[in-house]
């Protein structure tokens, strides 16, 4: 039966890269002597890799505390509340002037265009 060689196959050679990665080297690695079956090698293979350690998992790290300053009183927090609120009016405030300022001067500046044009030639049929 190809298919149960086969998987005695795998399963060595997946017992094989759990030990590389834990850092055991067994006989599980070396090359096995050309007398060796190689029903024998993965049937031991298999039962060492059964028999091998495992590390027990790492606990994991423990996380670190975080400063807090400590609690305003609640007027500080009202008197601060209210001057962002104060500062944000008088941003509000400087926009609005210079925005009306700003569309004065274009108002303006078309008007003059207006007045100062020419009128034109008249067309002719």
């Amino acid at each position: 039966m190809k298919w149960i060689r086969e998987r005695d196959a795998l399963i060595a050679q997946t017992m094989a890269f759990v030990q590389s990665v834990t850092g055991k080297k067994d006989d599980v690695l070396r090359p096995r002597a050309p007398s060796d079956s190689p029903a024998a090698s993965v049937e031991t293979a298999a039962l060492e890799a059964a028999v091998a350690e495992i590390k027990p998992p790492q606990p994991p790290p423990q996380p670190q505390r975080i400063q807090l300053s400590p609690p305003r009183a609640s007027g500080d927090f009202r008197t601060e509340m209210q001057a962002r609120i104060a500062n944000f009016r008088q941003h509000q405030q400087r926009f609005e002037r210079e925005r009306e300022e700003y569309c004065a001067q274009t108002l303006t500046r078309l008007r003059a265009a207006i007045h100062d044009a020419s009128p034109r030639p008249p067309a002719e049929k």
